[in-house]
């Protein structure tokens, strides 16, 4: 293997993806998730398995985070994790773009390099190297991320300082959730006026009103298989909570995105957080 040592650090859906990606480009990579299980498909790949995040990052140049918030960055990055000077943090995370800058900073602090790589894809894109990556950082630092990111994506925009990709990011979601709520909406709404539920569902799947994301969402509520989830309701619910949190520090009023955030805190309230996004749009006993 060649290309520097990588502990990747968060192996969910999309993290096990990255990982494996990273394996097949011939990176030498040592991996540790808090549930032990999900990191030995990824072991059993050829990567190493550490016992802890330090023990992980301790073998390592480069530090890859893919977790679930800021509270679970932080807690690992500066409450487990020892950086050292010259450590290169690419974090793959969904956090807000205020706090990517603040642990940027503390990042810097150490003498550690961060860079925002944020990815927009799903977990099968995420194997396959072929997801869109948002970049942000120092000029310098994104140019030595280069070779990580390139094997992540077809796809890699750069875009300035520190905290950009999570802004692009956490828009994206804004869209894929607004939509979400959308589809579940007229569809209730669709069966309410007495229209076939799977006939309507492949109709907007196939109207020029879709779009890839649509027409995706629009199968997984036919056919009801909500997991495993390609982007789980309890995410979903927590990205549109950090645009709507961020939106009012910018003086902004975001009510569409406000009012379909509901929608995913009521799928956490129902149990079905960790079912796919499409699940607000269940039918109903």
């Amino acid at each position: 293997m060649t290309g520097p040592h990588l502990a990747f650090l968060g192996l969910g859906s999309m993290g096990s993806g990255m990982a494996l990606r990273l394996l097949d480009s011939g990176f030498p990579v040592t991996v540790h998730n808090r549930t032990a299980d999900r990191a030995r498909p990824v072991a059993a790949a050829g990567a190493a398995l550490a016992a802890s995040a330090a023990e992980a990052a301790d073998a390592a140049d480069v530090l890859v985070l893919s977790l679930a918030d800021d509270k679970a960055v932080d807690e690992v990055l500066f409450g487990q994790v020892t950086l050292r000077p010259g450590m290169l943090v690419i974090n793959t995370s969904t956090v807000s773009p205020g706090y990517a800058r603040g642990a940027a900073a503390k990042a810097s602090a150490a003498g550690a390099r961060w860079v925002d790589a944020c990815v927009v894809g799903n977990p099968a894109q995420a194997r396959e190297g072929t997801m869109r990556v948002l970049a942000s950082g120092a000029p310098e630092d994104v140019e030595a991320a280069g070779p990580v990111l390139r094997a992540l994506g077809g796809t890699v925009l750069p875009l300035g300082p520190v905290g950009r990709a999570p802004a692009m990011k956490l828009a994206f979601n804004l869209l894929l959730g607004a939509q979400v709520a959308s589809l579940a909406d007229a569809v209730r709404y669709g069966e309410h006026a007495g229209l076939d539920r799977d006939l309507l569902l492949a109709a907007i799947g196939g109207s020029g009103f879709s779009s890839k994301v649509m027409s995706f969402r629009a199968e997984v509520m036919r056919s009801g298989a909500y997991e495993p989830a390609a982007f789980r309701a309890a995410l979903m619910h927590k990205d549109l909570r950090l645009v709507v949190e961020d939106a009012r520090e910018l003086g902004l009023d975001l009510a569409v995105t406000d009012c379909a955030a509901a929608y995913f805190g009521q799928a956490i309230a129902e149990g079905n957080g960790d079912a796919d996004a499409a699940v607000v749009g269940a039918a109903k006993e």
